[in-house]
């Protein structure tokens, strides 16, 4: 087990989110998703180590952009089908951050690979 510099965000949705994916491709009744089933989807962000919850609370709200358009984009690449505004609003809206202090590798065979986020490789696995 490997103690990483960083910490964690677990970004997760609202209801107020998966009715926005579901309004998307409106469909009846039990073809629409639902929190639990977009919850399986969340992601967790590495950022630097934090330590106290106010200096937390400025970063999330320095990046809530990047993060509100990185998890919009997940579910539609489409930017004129976003709601607007995108603000820090929309962003308390639609996501919930819970933050971890600690990250740790519990993978010893593998090394941590860094690599810049290649969409296509995100649809490539979403598709797997």
């Amino acid at each position: 087990m490997k103690l990483l510099n960083r910490s964690a965000l677990s970004v997760k949705p609202t209801q107020a989110f998966v009715d926005w994916i579901n309004s998307l491709e409106p469909t009846v009744g039990e073809d629409d998703l639902t929190l639990d089933d977009v919850e399986r989807e969340s992601t967790v962000y590495l950022i630097p180590e934090m330590d106290s919850p106010e200096v937390l609370a400025a970063y999330v709200r320095e990046r809530h952009l990047d993060l509100l358009e990185n998890e919009l984009s997940a579910w539609e690449e489409d930017v004129r089908q976003w709601p607007e505004p995108l603000d820090w609003a929309l962003f308390e809206q639609f996501l919930v951050v819970e933050h971890s202090y600690l990250a740790l590798d519990l993978d010893d065979e593998v090394p941590l690979e860094i690599s810049e986020i290649d969409d296509g490789l995100l649809l490539e696995t979403e598709e797997d």
